[in-house]
């Protein structure tokens, strides 16, 4: 991607917004932590390792400021409740503080590591895709959901860079359409064969044969299973009524090791997502909605998971 998700300059943190892709290529500067956390649960930055390194940017922000930083790292965990690397990075720069360590200093080597992780799961996830391989992948786990490079489509990339001719399909993953607005744009811009699909349409071109591998990020991994955007787990049960492997690319900071994947709070996020596509609305006036963020992916249902230290089981 020629276009850098964040970045840090003359003591701000300047996000891509990612609400305004692919038509618009805009950037917002947060100078404060409370602008970081507007911006994440706004969606500006999302993506589970995105939200964990701008946590930690919010953090450093909040240090420049003198604010408290007690209050700062409970206020930037309450932004979304279900990606554990909010929580990750914000206890972890708060141990390198007590340990005298700067939030900016150890902001700053959390950027560096995303993107070496990356490339790793990139590479460890190449090894399970074949030469002509056509990969399915739900929601956007690529550069924009990252630093650089992605988790899910850093295996698209990875698989590209070491020579094999693959394919990708995106479904365009209702209701914010990150699939279609964010997956299908990354693959266009590094020149990887795409094609986009509604979601309803998933099963079928598994049915049909036109899926060889799964591949989808993930925003927490507990006991139990993998939680993930919203409608995950329809298409984990398809790949796993046609045998088609189901992977989960993530780095091991996603991982939960105290908790159930079932005990953990989904989010339920605001029903205008549902009801409206910008300004055009999608159903009668007054419509009741349910929307949750995400849904959980049970462990029998998934191959493997492709980590930076290599692919490994589910909890």
């Amino acid at each position: 991607m020629k276009m850098k998700t964040m970045y840090w300059k003359d003591g701000k943190l300047t996000l891509l917004d990612q609400t305004k892709l692919p038509h618009e290529v805009t950037y917002v500067e947060c100078e404060t932590y409370n602008e970081v956390i507007d911006a994440i649960k706004t969606m500006k930055v999302r993506g589970a390792p995105a939200i964990g390194v701008s946590a930690a940017c919010a953090m450093a922000l909040a240090e420049n400021a003198s604010e408290n930083m007690e209050k700062a790292a409970r206020d930037v965990k309450a932004a979304r409740p279900t990606a554990v690397n909010l929580f990750w990075a914000v206890d972890r720069v708060m141990a390198a503080v007590k340990a005298g360590v700067s939030a900016m200093d150890e902001a700053q080597k959390m950027y560096q590591e995303d993107m070496e992780t990356n490339r790793a799961i990139g590479r460890y996830g190449s090894e399970v895709i074949d030469d002509g391989d056509t990969i399915l992948t739900h929601c956007n786990a690529g550069a924009l959901a990252c630093v650089d490079y992605g988790t899910a489509l850093g295996v698209v990339r990875g698989a590209r860079d070491a020579g094999k001719n693959i394919k990708v399909i995106c479904d365009e993953t209702r209701p914010v359409l990150q699939g279609a607005r964010l997956s299908v744009f990354e693959m266009q811009q590094e020149k990887i064969p795409v094609r986009l699909i509604v979601d309803g349409a998933a099963g079928h071109m598994m049915q049909t044969g036109k899926v060889d591998k799964v591949v989808i990020g993930a925003d927490r991994i507990a006991k139990g299973g993998v939680a993930n955007k919203i409608g995950s787990l329809m298409v984990a049960l398809a790949a796993k009524r046609f045998n088609i492997p189901f992977y989960v690319a993530a780095p091991k900071s996603t991982f939960d090791y105290e908790n159930s994947i079932y005990d953990i709070e989904i989010e339920e996020r605001d029903p205008s997502e549902v009801l409206y596509v910008g300004k055009c609305s999608l159903a009668p006036e007054g419509t009741e909605v349910e929307n949750p963020a995400f849904d959980v992916v049970p462990s029998d249902l998934i191959t493997g998971i492709i980590t930076e230290k290599g692919i490994v089981k589910p909890l």
